[in-house]
């Protein structure tokens, strides 16, 4: 089992920027991919960027060139800088960690952006 704890979300201006955090503990051996989702209200869930463990990234076409993924692997920790944030960015955004054939979700951090 593999338990995902995210923190760094809050309210922002638009414009402004967050970074998220996402720790991975427990049986972490073997994770793979890691990154994260997001769910804006009456919306499905929708991902936002990824991270290999060799770190190839991959990213929704929405948050290019604004948001940077990236990982300590020695942390088992992936973080999201969000940078010029939009209202449209505003959504609970969740950490996951894939470790064939289990896919692990955190509980989801609130990011607000306010116009």
């Amino acid at each position: 089992q593999v338990q995902l704890v995210e923190s760094g979300g809050g309210l922002v201006q638009a414009g402004g920027s967050l970074r998220l955090s996402c720790a991975a503990s427990g049986s972490t051996f073997n994770i793979n991919a890691m990154g994260w989702y997001r769910q804006a209200p009456g919306k499905q869930r929708e991902l936002v960027a990824a991270i290999s463990s060799g770190g190839s990234t991959n990213y929704a076409y929405s948050v290019k060139g604004r948001f940077t993924i990236s990982r300590d692997n020695a942390k088992n920790t992936v973080y999201l800088q969000m940078n010029n944030l939009k209202p449209e960015d505003t959504a609970i955004y969740y950490c996951y960690a894939d470790q064939v054939p289990a896919k692990y979700w955190g509980q989801g951090t609130q990011v607000t952006v306010s116009s």
